[in-house]
């Protein structure tokens, strides 16, 4: 049995196993019906889940992670045609999210978007792989962002972010 973790064993749950994080500590849940095999074979496939879902919903946090999950997104949404010769974070973009130089094919991700969701920073990630692809800010840029499903939430997510530092700095 891995550390931290707690097995809590039901009998009124029939066949669903289910696992959860309580800080340090996993709690797992399965039916009281299972063997000893059948409960350690459980609890690895369960917590193998569980840790592929929290690493998905995590932003990259090295420049080797961000280039990896840009390749990743270009071929999920752009057909990997877009192929960036960097993707890095940096520390000096205040006023925008990211930029894009498509004559060198650079793209720079501000780190003020660390800590947020995942969804957000593939957001950027799209839109500045797009501008390789097309770069303005025109109807076949609109479309090809688009393709990326949370398009229009992360927008909202950033104008609400833009909104709450703009009110703070004027209260």
């Amino acid at each position: 049995m891995p550390p931290n973790v707690e097995v809590r064993r039901s009998p009124r749950r029939r066949r669903t196993v289910s696992a959860y994080r309580d800080g340090e500590k996993t709690i797992v849940m399965l039916p009281s019906s299972l063997s000893k095999a059948e409960e350690e074979y459980e609890i690895a496939r369960i917590l193998e889940r569980l840790d592929g879902r929290e690493r998905r919903s995590r932003p990259p946090t090295g420049d080797a992670g961000l280039m990896e999950r840009a390749m990743e997104l270009s071929h999920r949404y752009l057909d990997g045609e877009a192929v960036p010769s960097s993707v890095r974070w940096v520390g000096n973009q205040r006023s925008r999210w990211g930029s894009c130089t498509p004559e060198d094919r650079t793209i720079r991700i501000s780190s003020m978007l660390r800590g947020m969701p995942v969804w957000v920073v593939d957001y950027i990630l799209v839109h500045e792989l797009a501008h390789l692809l097309e770069p303005s800010h025109n109807a076949a840029f609109w479309k090809l962002v688009d393709r990326y499903p949370k398009t229009e939430r992360a927008r909202g997510y950033l104008e609400g972010v833009t909104a709450a530092r703009n009110l703070e700095a004027t209260g």
